[in-house]
């Protein structure tokens, strides 16, 4: 008893782990499934592959260097201070993602229009091979989203066509990226234009060109759309990629954008570096273009005076006739013109403290300042700090277009800023104490040369004072020629720091997208794992008994025999069908029951057979009615005992009623003879239950049972007893002790492997007892009973045995397709 204990329970802890080998057969017998659903993925991998449009990938190389100014030497008196090559790439590379940058490259492609032409599947991007050109009127809105399709008519004119249920749509006047609300013409719309005649619809302003260089076929769709301005430059911004091309040489830039037109990427790429060539430099002009600016407006100045003074000397001499002066006078006169000339230039230089003073606290934006050398500051703390405060304000304006106010960045650049403006206030008052200081000697010593010419007459000393008057103005003059001449030489000698070292052109470059290979790859992934993944789910939370092994590898009760699916019209298949597989297969049980009975070793002549199940529906009463069947065919006077009294069935297979049976005898309502019914069948009795009683268990646990099978195995020399469910009520268990051997009736693909364990938890405490299996809708599989098989029918695989002494279920073409797709 202790080694059935354990045995039971290795069994049992056998069967709760994965059966994996199960799960491949099952997986295998899908075969056909699998291979469906892998063709389907293809099919879906084929269909996107060819729909989908190319995609491409060019690029352009650029190079940012400090290129030094070949006409800045030490001889040139106005200096411009532009910077080193630290922080200009990573400027370059914020610039190409900024927003404002992108806008003007946009603009200037016209990239908001759309040529297209209708494809096999979708409509194709033509940029650059369109056999028309529209010039587009920027003051006038285009509608937007919106197919216009054009065609062509004769080498002259052509077809605007349009076909819509709205009556408005969205438009954009591209002049100044407003949108509008435009009138669209409903349902089928069509207008004949001549080439390079301008078009004014509501919808439509421009005109069309022929390109002489593509052909205009007559018989092609070709389309005209319109952009949102916006949603075209956020694309762009999002798509382009600017990095380094190398760690050995990090000012070569590598500017990368992917698309399905070649043409329209590389005329981006190269319009950008030329926006952004032109921009840098621009921006390095800045300053020299604020120096001439602020020469501009002094020598306006000096001019004005100039006149005045050439004018004045005109006049005196007219009226004094004085020409000259003697020697000696006219040396101090020019000294003293020396010392004014000092004193102008004194005068200048506070003149442009004071401004810049006044501009440093009054202004935010510090990239308008001009040069310090223009008139003639040479201090190296005053140019250095007001370079890199230009500097630092137009790195602000830069981030300004892809910062958020408030930023980190902008503040960490407002601090520098305030640093280096703090610095050059304070630098600009020292050295306006320094020329303040220098200007007192100077007026000392112009005043000392004075005295002396005021010994003169008045007519010489007023000669003297407008001749000098006259000269200052002169030299000024002449100084900020040479001064605006050496600032425009600069600036037009200056060239852009960006140099494009390869330009993005396309010289054939396959597609790098999109990815076939990979497509048709993931897709036999997902058709082989997807049926996997879902047998794997179906095989996890299936708790049904499939084949046979899975019983003996759950339990250590025997298999009596098997019974295979059989469709019939009753339940007496081994009498009206005694050829047939499965009356086989009974005869087969019931020879197998022998070796059973011998072993119990009934006392009576009669052996006692309970045929039960775990649930209703798994073949119990169909097992009993043939199993009584074949005995009573052998010749042996056999007795079917109906004992399912909560739903009796036996009856109806014999066409008699169930008005009487084995409850009339229990109650004593009938006696033997009344509820005994003999069958068409020789050797072959049958008691049928009888009405449904109230009380099936206080009856069947009655004396009146025992004394009824007591009689049983005197008449008789078999009984097969008919009874209730053993895993639905505890009636069966009751008929254990009168039955010398015990069918359990397991129904493959219905009955759960839980009642297994149930069952062998009955024997184990004896309340079971010669307990065997029967397993029914038995299918003959493959593979050791793993999977779902090939066919149903026991008999499937007798071969030539099976063909000669069985008859061959003879079925109809429908059901062959059905039972097919079940294999599948």
């Amino acid at each position: 008893m202790d080694d059935n204990y354990i045995d039971i329970d290795e069994q049992e802890s056998k069967s709760l782990g994965f059966d994996f080998k199960g799960f491949l057969f099952k997986a295998l017998n899908l075969w056909k499934f699998i291979l469906l659903c892998v063709g389907l993925a293809l099919i879906v991998a084929y269909l996107i592959n060819v729909r989908k449009q190319n995609i491409y990938s060019l690029d352009s190389l650029i190079t940012v260097e400090s290129d030094q100014n070949p006409f800045f030497t030490a001889n040139t008196s106005i200096s411009f201070n532009w910077g080193g090559v630290s922080g200009k790439v990573g400027k370059v590379m914020t610039s190409i993602n900024t927003r404002s940058h992108n806008e003007l490259v946009v603009d200037s492609l016209e990239y908001y229009i759309q040529y297209l032409q209708q494809g096999e599947y979708n409509k194709i991007d033509i940029y650059g091979r369109s056999p028309f050109v529209f010039d587009i009127n920027k003051s006038k809105p285009q509608v937007l989203n919106f197919p216009i399709r054009i065609i062509k008519k004769n080498d002259s004119e052509y077809e605007v066509y349009t076909n819509s249920e709205a009556t408005t749509k969205t438009a954009q006047i591209y002049e100044d990226k407003s949108k509008t609300q435009v009138n669209l013409p409903q349902g089928e719309f069509r207008q004949t234009f001549k080439f390079g005649e301008s078009i004014e619809l509501p919808f439509l302003s421009g005109k069309f060109t022929i390109n002489p260089r593509v052909n205009f076929s007559e018989g092609t769709e070709y389309y005209l759309s319109f952009l949102n301005f916006d949603n075209v430059v956020s694309s762009y911004q999002r798509s382009i990629k600017i990095g380094p091309y190398n760690t050995a040489a990090s000012s070569v830039l590598r500017l990368s954008l992917v698309g399905n037109n070649k043409i329209r990427i590389a005329d981006f790429l190269n319009a950008t570096t030329s926006i952004l060539s032109r921009t840098e430099l621009e921006r390095k002009n800045l300053y020299a273009t604020n120096t001439i600016n602020f020469i501009d407006s002094s020598l306006r100045a000096v001019d004005l005076n100039l006149k005045d003074v050439t004018g004045k000397m005109n006049t005196f001499r007219k009226k004094n006739k004085i020409f000259s002066v003697d020697e000696e006078m006219a040396q101090l006169s020019e000294k003293l013109k020396d010392i004014e000339l000092q004193k102008e230039e004194a005068n200048s230089k506070l003149n442009y403290l004071n401004s810049l003073e006044n501009y440093l606290t009054t202004t935010t934006d510090y990239s308008q300042i001009a040069a310090p050398t223009s008139v003639g500051i040479d201090e190296s703390n005053i140019l250095n700090s007001v370079a890199k405060i230009t500097n630092l304000s137009i790195e602000r304006q830069n981030l300004e277009n892809s910062t958020k106010e408030g930023s980190v960045l902008l503040k960490e650049i407002d601090s520098r800023i305030d640093a280096e403006k703090n610095v050059l206030l304070a630098t600009t008052k020292s050295t306006k104490a320094t020329i303040n200081f220098q200007l007192n000697t100077i007026n000392r010593n112009a005043a000392t040369y004075e005295a002396k010419l005021s010994e003169l007459p008045e007519d010489q000393q007023e000669f003297l004072k407008i001749q000098r008057q006259l000269d200052l103005s002169q030299e000024a003059f002449d100084i900020y020629m040479a001064k605006r001449g050496e600032a425009a030489i600069v600036k037009a000698a200056n060239v852009s720091d960006i140099t494009v070292i390869d330009e993005a052109k396309d010289i054939g470059n396959p597609p790098i997208g999109p990815k076939k290979s990979l497509n048709y790859m993931m897709a036999l992934m997902v058709g082989f794992f997807s049926p996997m993944f879902l047998v794997f789910i179906v095989f996890l939370l299936d708790n049904t008994i499939h084949g046979s092994d899975e019983i003996a590898r759950m339990s250590k009760i025997p298999i009596l025999g098997l019974i295979g699916k059989y469709r019939y019209k009753n339940n007496l298949v081994a009498f009206e069908k005694p050829k047939s597989a499965v009356a086989e297969s009974f005869r087969a049980i019931r020879s197998s029951l022998q070796f059973v009975f011998k072993k119990s070793a009934s006392q009576t002549k009669a052996n006692t057979l309970m045929v039960t199940s775990s649930v209703s529906g798994e073949g119990k009463t169909f097992t009993s009615i043939n199993i009584a069947t074949v005995y009573a065919l052998s010749g042996k006077k056999t007795i079917l005992l109906g004992l399912d009294l909560r739903k009796p069935k036996i009856f109806d297979d014999f066409n008699i009623t169930n008005e009487k049976g084995v409850v009339n005898y229990l109650i004593g309502d009938s006696n033997f003879e009344e509820v005994v019914t003999h069958t068409h069948i020789e050797n072959l009795d049958i008691i049928p239950s009888g009405p449904i009683p109230p009380n099936p268990s206080e009856l069947l646990m009655s004396d009146k049972l025992k004394e009824l099978i007591m009689t049983l195995k005197d008449e008789y020399d078999m009984i097969v007893l008919d009874t209730p469910p053993l895993g639905l009520v505890t009636d069966a268990l009751e008929l254990v002790q009168y039955a010398d051997a015990t069918i359990f009736m397991v129904r493959l693909d219905y009955t759960k492997k839980g009642m297994l364990q149930l069952v062998n938890a009955k024997q184990r405490t004896g309340e079971l007892k010669n307990v065997s299996f029967v397993l029914n809708f038995y299918r003959h599989k493959n593979n050791s009973n793993y999977g779902y098989g090939y066919g149903y029918g026991y008999g499937y695989g007798y071969g030539v045995y099976g063909n000669t002494y069985h008859e061959k279920d003879k079925s109809s073409l429908l059901k062959k397709i059905k039972d097919f797709l079940k294999r599948i």
